[in-house]
Order: structure tokens, then C-alpha cells, then sequence
């Protein structure tokens, strides 16, 4: 049976998942640590599949892990399996498609009205790219080329709160070339002296833009860093 990758590892999770929820459903204590292993892998693959939770009949997939399982014949053949998979695979990435239009559109709305309301505050510089910054702290160094490399301590946030990255939490600035990162902060740090303390607005095209970055930034979204400029390094 031809199945994609992605199909592959939805089916084992499935079939993981729903073993553990029939075998151990009756004992919530787990005293020996390959209960208490086999339970975290459980929760995690149970966390991965939440979004497909209204596709899944777990009845229907208790019986099909029992016949694998066992060695029984299985009541769908390899080629009608192939094929309905394929459908349901198809419809996932429709359905993904959708949400991340969504997403894309509602991030559009928000950061626009979020610049314009924000470009309004005392001390935020609005430049002709669109970039926004407060200066903290003006520092009395050198300002980087686009030949440097940047020492920089910072940290970055979604306009809704959440962190997505942050040097101080790793507890060590991070060392890359200004020409090396996303166009806001490229920009950005040709306009700071070492020593320097920003906060930066950037618009999605500065950013990210539509494909946005991991799980933590979404499509079409506005980005707030803190950046401290440390030093360069030709």
C-alpha cells in the first residue's frame, strides 16, 4: 500500500493513540516507568491529532489496530485503503488551506489596524518602508554595514502577547550577519549605534510575510521585537 508520508505517521497515531485509550482507560495510576513513557507518548500524539478528532470513528479504528494487531485479514483491501486515503489527504490539505486563509486574512486586518493606531504614539518613527521603532536607549557606538555582523540581544512577540523567540531567555546574545534576517531588522539595525535599545514594529512583508515561520508565527503577521545592539563583528 502506496500511502504519503504524512498519511503513514496520521494512521500510527491513530492506532497508538486508540490502543492506549482501550488498554489503559482502567488504570490511571502508571508506577513503572514504561507506563509512565508509553502514557507521555499517548498525550503527545493525542495533542498532534486534535485537529482531525471529527474525522475519526474510534470504533471502527479499534477494530482495525485489533485485526493488524492480530493478524486477521482486513476488511478493506490495500487498494481501496490506497484511494480513500488519498482522498482524506486531500481534503486535510484543502482544509488546511482554508485555515491558513483565515488566519492569513485576519492577520491582515489586525496588523493594519494595529500600524495605523500604533504610528500615532509619542516617540514611534514610522519609515518609508513602513518599519516602526521607539528608540530606549541611544547608544554612542558604531552603526553596522550591511558587510557586519551584529552581537544582539532580543525578543520577539506576536501582537497578541505570545514569545516566540528570545535570546535572554536562552541567556546568550545571538551573532549573525545584518543582511542575514528578515528585512525589518536588517533595516532596523542600520539605523542603531551599539549600545542602542529598540523596539521594533514590523509589518508582515518585513517579516515573514504570507508564509509566516514554524507553528508560533502565522501568516501575514506583524512582529514586535526588543532588540539590543551589543556589537559588531567584521
Amino acid at each position: 500500500m502506496k500511502l504519503t508520508a504524512i498519511t503513514t505517521t496520521i494512521i500510527s497515531f491513530l492506532f497508538i493513540c486508540c490502543f492506549a485509550s482501550e488498554t489503559l482507560a482502567e488504570n490511571k495510576t502508571y508506577t513503572s516507568k514504561k507506563e509512565k513513557i508509553s502514557y507521555i507518548i499517548g498525550t503527545n500524539m493525542a495533542k498532534s491529532l486534535l485537529q482531525i478528532k471529527e474525522e475519526i470513528e474510534i470504533n471502527a479504528l479499534v477494530n482495525g489496530l485489533n485485526d493488524q494487531f492480530g493478524g486477521k485479514p482486513t476488511a478493506i483491501t490495500e487498494e481501496e485503503a490506497t484511494e480513500i486515503m488519498r482522498e482524506f489527504s486531500a481534503k486535510m490539505n484543502e482544509l488546511q488551506k482554508e485555515k491558513k486563509k483565515e488566519l492569513s486574512e485576519k492577520a491582515i486586518k489586525e496588523g493594519k489596524k494595529f500600524l495605523e493606531e500604533n504610528k500615532k504614539k509619542k516617540d514611534v518613527v514610522t519609515t518609508k518602508s513602513g518599519l516602526q521603532y521607539i528608540v530606549e536607549k541611544k547608544g554612542d557606538g558604531k552603526i553596522p554595514s550591511t558587510k557586519d555582523k551584529v552581537k544582539v540581544h532580543y525578543r520577539g512577540t506576536t501582537l497578541d502577547g505570545n514569545e516566540f523567540d528570545s535570546s535572554f531567555k536562552r541567556g546568550a546574545p545571538a551573532t549573525f550577519p545584518v543582511t542575514g534576517v528578515i528585512k525589518g531588522w536588517t533595516e532596523a539595525l542600520q539605523l542603531m549605534k551599539v549600545g542602542s535599545k529598540y523596539k521594533l514594529f514590523i509589518p508582515s512583508d518585513l517579516a515573514y510575510g504570507d508564509r509566516g515561520a514554524g507553528p508560533r508565527i502565522g501568516p501575514n503577521q506583524v512582529l514586535i521585537f526588543d532588540i539590543e545592539l551589543i556589537g559588531i563583528e567584521k
